[in-house]
């Protein structure tokens, strides 16, 4: 039978970046007590206010078919929370509602892109990135974030690999995974470069409430100089502890959001107007969940490091925000995913291998922070002991 061309070009490009999280479940699924800090889940339950606004919803009768922009009571409230953070007034044109930030991230790209544009992409990168540039038939280009500029996208180093295909520039910030900030002036250079080559800034910001030691976040839509030409995907999965209820949203110029809507409603024709009504009680009130949860891990993140910096060669990468830590093992292995299949197999301790997440990251390790200090601090003693007795 034939295929469609992008089953090939996808080939690899999913479950495959998540082996040692299947590996994980396999061993959970046979006895074994695995900690497991290889997916950046939150570690709270979702909020029961929000399963109640959801239930009592549901109950009301909000079960039935929504439209393809959202429902009116989420665009206001997204509206209005926009405006109150960047300080200028959002209109509810300006949003498409969908269910989760890499679905917001597909549309995206699927509206600008086309077959044989490029994507200019921070490398390392969340494990999704390439897919979904390349399920829109562009071409993502990767550039090297260096660990000692911060794991921060330098302008110099984009504008060097612009070509005649470039049509965007994906940010993600905070990032995964590497917990680095994009600072104002990081976006103002970033943005000058888009405007001088006419391209597009794609951000995703779905860890924006959740940076650590009140570090502060600047949005990619912060300055209006940019705003016809910046998109931001973002969702409530994190920030409110709700990535079960899978929604979230696009924002940027109107004109992109008509132009993608029909897009949009082919894709689905509207998310379900209970979990509508429950995103709106979620972004209008404080972040104060988001908060508590970045001390819990910003407090981990520190564990780690104490427990594992310097250990047979072993370095820690302090994030500044997000729900991961990264470890550098090369003083031990350049081969991530055979090190963190080792790891587990001997002392029960999943995390992901760098190489899931680039390049770059071949020969580090990511370290989720959402399990208890308990265990994280179990977690690094069985680490601990492996790399010194695995040391080159």
């Amino acid at each position: 039978m034939k295929y469609a061309a992008v089953t090939q070009s996808l080939a690899g490009l999913g479950s495959d970046k998540w082996i040692l999280h299947a590996a994980a479940q396999t061993r959970m699924a046979q006895g074994h007590k695995v900690l497991n800090l290889t997916i950046g889940e939150p570690d709270v339950p979702t909020p029961t206010e929000l399963i109640d606004a959801a239930s009592t919803a549901m109950k009301s009768g909000r079960t039935g078919y929504s439209n393809g922009r959202g429902e009116d009571s989420l665009l206001s409230a997204l509206a209005a929370r926009y405006t109150d953070r960047l300080g200028r007034k959002f209109t509810t044109d300006r949003f498409l509602c969908l269910p989760g930030t890499q679905t917001s991230s597909y549309l995206v790209f699927r509206a600008i892109c086309e077959p044989g544009c490029e994507v200019i992409v921070g490398d390392p990168m969340y494990a999704s990135y390439e897919g979904l540039i390349r399920a829109s038939g562009a071409v993502p280009v990767p550039v090297r974030l260096r660990d000692d500029a911060g794991f921060r996208l330098c302008a110099r180093d984009v504008e060097a690999a612009i070509t005649p295909a470039t049509r965007a520039i994906f940010l993600n910030t905070p990032h995964n995974p590497t917990g680095a900030i994009l600072r104002p002036e990081d976006l103002r250079a970033l943005g000058d470069v888009a405007a001088k080559h006419d391209l597009w800034i794609v951000s995703d910001e779905v860890y924006g409430d959740l940076t650590h030691d009140q570090r502060a976040f600047t949005s990619a839509l912060a300055d209006p100089d940019f705003e016809d030409r910046t998109i931001a995907v973002t969702s409530i999965s994190k920030s409110h502890a709700s990535p079960g209820f899978r929604t979230g949203w696009a924002v940027g110029p109107a004109a992109f959001c008509d132009r993608a809507l029909p897009l949009s409603e082919t894709m689905l024709f509207g998310s379900q107007p209970f979990i509508a009504d429950m995103t709106a009680q979620a972004v209008s009130s404080p972040p104060d969940l988001a908060r508590a949860m970045a001390a819990r891990m910003a407090n981990r993140a520190r564990m780690i490091r104490d427990a594992l910096d310097g250990v047979s060669g072993m370095r820690v990468n302090l994030p500044e925000a997000g729900m991961f830590a990264l470890v550098d093992i090369r003083a031990l292995s350049n081969d991530s995913v055979a090190f963190a299949l080792n790891l587990l197999e001997t002392t029960n301790v999943a995390v992901m291998p760098g190489a899931s997440f680039g390049a770059v990251l071949e020969g580090w390790l990511r370290m989720a922070l959402n399990a208890t200090d308990e265990e994280t601090a179990d977690a690094c003693s069985r680490i601990r002991t492996f790399a010194e007795g695995h040391a080159k």
